[in-house]
């Protein structure tokens, strides 16, 4: 790599673009006092970022700017350009030509500019740096500044150092890791101090999602018993309904049948016409029976009735303590069956549940009403069996006597008789199965009922149960009672549980959950990245050390060769120094552990036949020849792609000004 040509325009005293070429090892630029000879050193120092506007004789950016005469006018911006070959690939840029330029502008802007693209000043920098070119700039000694390393102090006599040694690039990169090593410990205290805001919030919905978790429980219990017991007893009144159905069937056919013999009969004995007193006395005995049979028939039913309704509305009153119509109840229950939603469902419970609030008067008084009523069939009832057993026994007197009488011409009349007789026993036996199937038709109203109140509870769920598979089909009729006390007891603790909202809880639970845990494993990538931030750190500054370490000594190895060629003997050494304020030029946030490092370098010589042993007692000359000493061992052991030098042998004499161009022949 080497450098081909400088390109000023604007800058400074050089108002055009100019030029310069640099096809030779070595170039030299002459010129009289004020031409702008200097103006071009400070251009390199320009084009590579100096950022101090005092090492390029100014104040500020505009100061860098051709600031106009009579023949040409000010210019808006100034630029240097830089063009190298890159043909080795020394930059890692896949390019054989490199140029890099900077432009500024009056109002104080900058532009870097890399092969015609726009990058920062640090991309510049870090380029730079694989071709041993720092920000030191030790590598141009503007004029006056023959001994500017020997004036440093001992920590940028060190930073002029690892310029020349090449140690720029590892720098910045131990700089970027400690950067990174920053933003992550601040990162880390950002995520842990967000893990700690959810923490109390996490704990109150775990508290939440554990009742919630307990009702579900509840339901899941509830339901299950609903099914069987929906189920059973689903089983039981289809079961029982149709006996009934088969029970009744048989002696109403027969009744119909013994009506019919007995209309016959009657017929028969009409015909005959046997009209005897007794025989109409029977046949209005009989007609008394029947009407008789009839109502206290009608009167049991009435009273079954009763009963049933009576019931219900005592098991609802026990369900809900509020006292609500029973007539409003039932149709609540039956009409959650029909509702297609759980929306509906809810609209419809509160609908009811606002008028369980409400206290009213109607449901005690139809309790009320049913119990007198109840009372009053009861004893119709015990005179309409009273009547009937009468008139019974007056038929059978009267039958005795008629067949005591009875003879050949009478045969209709003994049918008859029997007939009336089976008659009544089916009219008995069918008062009875008609009171059991009227207490069915009650118990499946119960059952509609207690269907509503479950859906109103479970939603459609509930509705399975017509699918549910016995464990215990054999099971006997007295479990059902114990079983719907179960289902009392846990819907009660189901209200007392009080966990609402269930959905919404459940999934802010799970958000902030899976919230926390990404925090805790971004928590733990960032601890992992620090590790190895901190790893890296180390090795960049162990690598730094054992480079700089080796580079020292071989610069010194080439100092003290080159300060006898100008001296004719003499030593001259570089060494190590630490910093008396201590290092803090690296810290790790996360611990305090401190990177120490060597902050400085001190320069020792000793000039032969004198007693001269530090640099405050050399002279203008000998601090010039010292410095040029310094500068081309370090061009030596690590040369740059170029070195500017000017007028640094404006102090020596004639006798060491010939000597100092024999080395740069050399060199």
């Amino acid at each position: 790599m080497r450098l081909r040509s400088i390109e000023l325009s604007g800058f400074k005293s050089f108002a055009k673009k100019t030029p310069l070429q640099f096809a030779s090892t070595v170039t030299a630029i002459v010129g009289p006092n004020g031409s702008g000879k200097s103006n071009i050193a400070e251009s390199f120092r320009f084009v590579l970022g100096e950022q101090s506007m005092k090492n390029m004789r100014g104040r500020r950016g505009e100061d860098m700017i051709w600031n106009g005469s009579s023949a040409s006018p000010r210019a808006g911006r100034a630029a240097v350009k830089l063009i190298f070959d890159n043909s080795d690939r020394a930059l890692a840029l896949d390019f054989d030509e490199v140029v890099i330029e900077r432009v500024v502008h009056r109002d104080g802007g900058n532009d870097y500019v890399l092969n015609g693209s726009v990058v920062r000043l640090r991309d510049i920098a870090e380029l730079l740096a694989q071709a041993n070119i720092g920000s030191s700039g030790h590598h141009i000694i503007s004029q006056g500044e023959a001994d500017r390393i020997l004036s440093a102090s001992a920590r940028d006599r060190r930073k002029m150092l690892e310029d020349a040694l090449g140690l720029t690039a590892y720098l910045y990169k131990r700089q970027e890791a400690v950067r990174k090593l920053e933003k992550t410990a601040e990162n880390m205290r950002e995520v842990e101090s967000l893990r700690r805001e959810l923490a109390p919030h996490i704990r109150f919905l775990q508290g939440q999602v554990k009742k919630i978790e307990e009702s579900q429980t509840l339901r899941t219990d509830l339901l299950s018993l609903y099914l069987e017991y929906l189920k059973r007893e689903s089983v039981y009144l289809s079961a029982a309904e149709t006996l009934a159905r088969k029970e009744l069937d048989a002696p109403q056919r027969e009744h119909a049948t013994i009506d019919a013999t007995i209309a016959q009969a009657r017929e028969e004995l009409s015909v005959a016409g046997r009209s005897d007193s007794k025989t109409q006395e029977l046949i209005q005995l009989e007609q008394e029976s029947r009407v008789a049979a009839a109502t206290r028939e009608r009167a049991t039913r009435e009273l079954g009735r009763v009963e049933g309704e009576l019931a219900l509305s005592e098991r609802l009153g026990v369900v809900q303590e509020e006292h609500i119509p029973r007539q409003e109840a039932r149709a609540f229950a039956e009409g959650l069956l029909y509702l297609k939603t759980i929306t509906d469902v809810v609209v419809a419970a509160k609908k009811f549940l606002d008028k369980i609030g409400k206290p009213t008067s109607s449901a005690s008084h139809d309790t009320a009403t049913l119990v007198v009523k109840k009372s009053a069939l009861e004893k119709e009832l015990d005179t309409l069996q009273t009547r009937e057993h009468y008139t019974a026994r007056s038929v059978e007197v009267l039958r005795k006597e008629i067949e005591t009488e009875k003879n050949q011409n009478r045969e209709a009349e003994r049918e008859l008789f029997a007939a009336m007789a089976r008659r009544s026993e089916l009219g008995a036996a069918l008062v009875g199965l008609r009171a059991k199937e009227e207490l069915l038709k009650h118990e499946r109203e119960e059952f509609k009922v207690e269907l509503g109140e479950a859906a109103a509870l479970l939603g459609r769920d509930v509705l399975a149960y017509e699918s549910y598979k016995f464990s215990a089909p054999d099971e006997p009729r007295s479990e059902q009672p114990q079983r719907h006390r179960k289902i009392e007891r846990i819907k009660i603790r189901l209200e007392e549980s009080g966990a609402g909202g269930h959905s919404e809880i459940l999934k802010e639970h799970q958000e902030t959950t899976q919230r926390d845990q990404f925090l805790a494993r971004e928590l733990a990538d960032l601890a992992s990245s620090a590790s190895a931030l901190n790893a890296l750190i180390d090795d960049l500054h162990k690598t730094l050390e054992v480079r700089f370490a080796s580079g020292i000594e071989k610069i010194n190895t080439e100092f003290e060769t080159f300060f006898k060629l100008m001296f004719g003997g003499g030593t001259a050494a570089l060494s190590s120094v630490r910093s008396d304020l201590g290092s803090h030029e690296l810290r790790s946030d996360l611990g305090d552990e401190q990177i120490e490092v060597e902050n400085g370098i001190e320069i020792a010589v000793s000039l032969p036949h004198k007693r001269v042993k530090g640099l405050e007692m050399l002279s203008g000359g000998e601090r010039a020849l010292t410095s040029i000493a310094l500068i081309f061992a370090m061009s030596q052991v690590n040369p740059p792609p170029f070195l500017i030098l000017d007028e640094t042998d404006a102090a020596l004499d004639e006798a060491n000004s010939r000597r100092y161009g024999d080395m740069i022949e050399n060199l």
